[in-house]
């Protein structure tokens, strides 16, 4: 599995049990096993591009000192991103750094107020690893600062989010990166694992590929899916087959690509409820947990290319 697709399905982990103690966790998932299983492949990845970058022959140190600075420089020059809420009513983006995979972090707030049609940009270091940026909806923190602030997307901390456990409450349509990989790229992708929120583009200034999930899912959402919902009864999401927890058990689940069904050739996408409606509306979002194999999931751009990133929230 790739770093990007493995970071989109630990994602959804996480994300489902963020407001949820282990001993609550439905269905007896066990988030620390999860984080386990993430860190040692992390690790693993990194071992193998360290021995990738060796060789025989002895760097001299003024060649190593040099190369030293040059990534020094280009981890603080970084990348421009842009947020803008193209939407017709307030959002609150918000922005998290699994700091357990990097310690790098964007040069803004985890959460701030979006006003219809205002943008944000500020600058994220060149290494910025497996983070994500979504929206959240209907949000009231002065009576309800937690993660139930909002009608979908709330996070623990309120409205900035709390920088290692805010990740976010779903459903929720979610921008995930990760700059600078082993392999020279960047990976990026629209997840729609943990459902769907908002409607969502990211785009780039450098002519590589767009991720995006375009339309509205919510009004159109199945029944089982279907909700939030605002006071005037309008559904402000749709949640995904496993977070909804169609088959009664995410920790043994074909909607979840877990337990006995955790690798791509037992999680196929014809086993997961209601793939189709995602993917046929929105294929070029990530949907589910072995995705990539669509191969209109997951995306990459050169790292030597230096993007600039946009996400637009109602493109």
């Amino acid at each position: 599995m790739s770093v990007g697709a493995f970071f989109s399905r630990f994602s959804s982990w996480r994300t489902r049990l963020e407001s949820v103690s282990a001993a609550e966790t439905p269905g007896g998932m066990d988030y620390r096993s999860a984080e386990l299983e993430y860190k040692n492949r992390t690790k693993f990845k990194k071992q193998i591009h360290q021995i990738n970058r060796l060789s025989n022959k002895k760097i001299p140190y003024s060649a190593m000192k040099s190369a030293a600075l040059l990534a020094f420089a280009g981890a603080a020059l970084g990348r421009t991103f842009t947020v803008y809420n193209a939407c017709p009513f307030t959002i609150w983006p918000a922005v998290f750094t699994d700091l357990n995979v990097g310690s790098a972090t964007p040069g803004i707030e985890t959460g701030w107020e979006a006003a219809a049609y205002t943008k944000r940009t500020f600058n994220v270091p060149d290494n910025w690893k497996a983070g994500r940026i979504w929206g959240r909806r209907n949000c009231n923190f002065g009576s309800n600062p937690g993660p139930n602030s909002c009608a979908d997307g709330g996070c623990n901390g309120g409205l900035k989010c709390d920088p290692r456990t805010g990740t976010g409450v779903p459903p929720a349509s979610v921008a995930e990166w990760t700059l600078s990989a082993a392999d020279g790229l960047d990976w990026y992708d629209v997840s729609l694992v943990d459902g769907y929120n908002l409607p969502m583009r990211i785009s780039n200034n450098v002519g590589c590929e767009v991720a995006e999930c375009a339309v509205d899912l919510g009004p159109n959402c199945p029944a089982p899916l279907k909700g939030p919902f605002d006071s005037s009864g309008f559904p402000l999401g749709c949640k995904s087959a496993c977070v909804a927890n169609l088959d009664g058990n995410q920790a043994n689940s074909k909607n979840c690509c877990s337990g006995q069904y955790n690798t791509p050739a037992t999680c196929p996408p014809s086993g997961v409820q209601y793939y189709d409606y995602f993917k046929k509306a929105c294929p070029r979002s990530y949907v589910y947990a072995y995705d990539e194999s669509s191969k209109t999931a997951l995306w990459t751009c050169p790292a030597s290319k230096k993007a600039d990133y946009t996400l637009t929230f109602c493109p």
